[in-house]
């Protein structure tokens, strides 16, 4: 249950418990939010009570009678929105002119209501308001979870580049200073391995503006009819020099007659992720089995490996952006952290999900299943 608290400021006994019976028998649904909203109520008879109720108690929502025995509600009104413009201020009073709401409203009123005014009013003006309070909230809530994203983004980001970036400055120092002799060749190890890293940082900046596009829906998408054992193999192609270092043995299982409608180069981000990711965290000698079958218009992709797995806390954080596996298996092993994330993002796109099985040190499977795009 959602509770807004309400303070009511007006010197007329009858209208304060009035719109108490009204206010705290009233629940409220709002549009996309899923807990039911009520009210707290609470009254004051003249200005410098609500000040201090204001003071030791704030209210969402003031509902403040112009005409009050001591400071009007203009002032009760000015002296808040000085302090706290997160109280949403509704103006009661029998003095209904263009004048005194057009003043209110400036000063910071939110709505206006005149008296004499019946139940359903009340709850009318009540309702606009407190969907307005929400949902701002709500606004302000995404705004900051934003905020976070961006900071905690660029923070990975400066982390994942400054390893890379550090190595190859180490290495350039050294070349310069001829740490390692005279001849190119007294070199070479650390030219590969400057190779690698910067390898690596392409990689992470390709992946990062890949997310982007595919999450902000910029990307240019071509529909067409795509051979899935033909995608499949040429993902396996592309990994197979790194299998055959390790000698892991890559199998799939899936007929040469299976068509799927989709963009091919989503696709060849799921398989290449997939199997990457299969070679990437396996054992030496081990193996990875590649299945994929067709239901109507569903495709479903399991990938299948004999891996380090993983257990049940890193699972629930897999699937988040620039979140990689840390232990003490996986330190050698690069990569993005974005590989994962972004193929959820696929699967959203086909109306699809990802799922994902895994024990330690016996392996993970990858079930992902894609609706097919419908022209």
């Amino acid at each position: 249950m959602y509770t807004l608290k309400v303070l009511t400021v007006d010197d007329e006994p009858h209208i304060c418990s009035g719109i108490v019976r009204v206010l705290e028998k009233f629940t409220l649904n709002l549009p996309d939010i899923e807990e039911p909203v009520n009210f707290e109520i609470d009254t004051a008879n003249n200005g410098e009570t609500a000040l201090e109720k204001i003071k030791q108690n704030k209210p969402d929502i003031l509902l403040l009678d112009y005409k009050l025995p001591d400071i009007n509600g203009m002032d009760v009104l000015d002296r808040i929105e000085a302090k706290d413009n997160a109280i949403t201020t509704i103006m009661i009073t029998a003095f209904a002119s263009l004048q005194v709401a057009v003043s209110a409203i400036k000063t910071g009123a939110f709505d206006f209501i005149p008296k004499p005014f019946t139940p359903d009013e009340l709850r009318s003006v009540i309702s606009k308001a407190a969907q307005n309070l929400i949902l701002g909230r709500h606004v302000r809530k995404l705004e900051e979870e934003k905020r976070k994203i961006r900071f905690q983004f660029i923070s990975v980001l400066g982390h994942e580049l400054k390893a890379p970036l550090s190595a190859i400055e180490g290495y350039l120092y050294m070349f310069k200073d001829r740490a390692m002799g005279e001849s190119l060749s007294d070199y070479e190890n650390m030219i590969n391995r400057c190779l690698v890293r910067t390898e690596g940082m392409r990689k992470l900046i390709l992946d990062i503006l890949e997310t982007t596009k595919i999450e902000a829906g910029t990307r240019q998408r071509s529909i067409q009819e795509v051979n899935i054992s033909s995608l499949v193999q040429k993902s396996i192609e592309t990994f197979h020099p790194e299998a055959q270092k390790r000698n892991i043995s890559i199998n799939r299982d899936c007929a040469e007659n299976i068509h799927f409608t989709a963009d091919i180069v989503e696709l060849e981000i799921v398989f290449n992720n997939l199997i990457s990711n299969a070679i990437k965290y396996n054992i030496d000698n081990g193996s990875v089995h590649i299945q994929c079958h067709k239901s109507n218009d569903m495709l479903t992709i399991k990938v299948k490996d004999t891996g380090i797995g993983m257990n049940e806390e890193e699972i629930n954080k897999l699937f988040n952006e620039f979140v990689r596996i840390k232990n003490h298996k996986t330190r050698d092993i690069s990569g993005s952290g974005l590989g994962l994330s972004t193929l959820k993002k696929i699967a959203n796109l086909y109306q699809g999900n990802v799922k994902v099985l895994s024990k330690e040190n016996e392996g993970s499977e990858f079930i992902i299943e894609l609706k097919e795009f419908d022209n």
